[in-house]
This record gives C-alpha cells, sequence and structure tokens, in this order.
C-alpha cells in the first residue's frame, strides 16, 4: 500500500496563508497533495476561505 501526505490549509496560520502554503508545497513529495478545505455555505457553513483565496493558490 502506497500512503501519500495531505496536510490541510485549514489550520494554516491566514495572516501568513501565502508563505504557510508555500512552505507546505515544498516540503511535500512529488506524489503527495495538499488538501484544500472547500466548504460552499449549502451543505455546511462557509467557515473556511472561499474560492477567490483557492484560485491564488493556483499556478
Amino acid at each position: 500500500m502506497e500512503l501519500r501526505l495531505s496536510p490541510s490549509i485549514l489550520s494554516a496560520d491566514f495572516a501568513r496563508l501565502g508563505e504557510n502554503v508555500k512552505e507546505a508545497v515544498a516540503a511535500l513529495g512529488p506524489k503527495d497533495y495538499l488538501h484544500i478545505d472547500v466548504m460552499d455555505g449549502l451543505f455546511v457553513p462557509s467557515i473556511s476561505f472561499g474560492f477567490p483565496v483557492i484560485k491564488s493558490f493556483v499556478r
């Protein structure tokens, strides 16, 4: 069984979110990925970040 690391950025320091995301991505292996909690407000309350913030992570 192959294990993959998927840290969640929901636990990041929101005041340093960009820096925290860069640090996490740098620490990940080539097969690992970053978990982004998307809460759309329909099924669960939107207590995380919205789509504009998520879009800023994509290169």
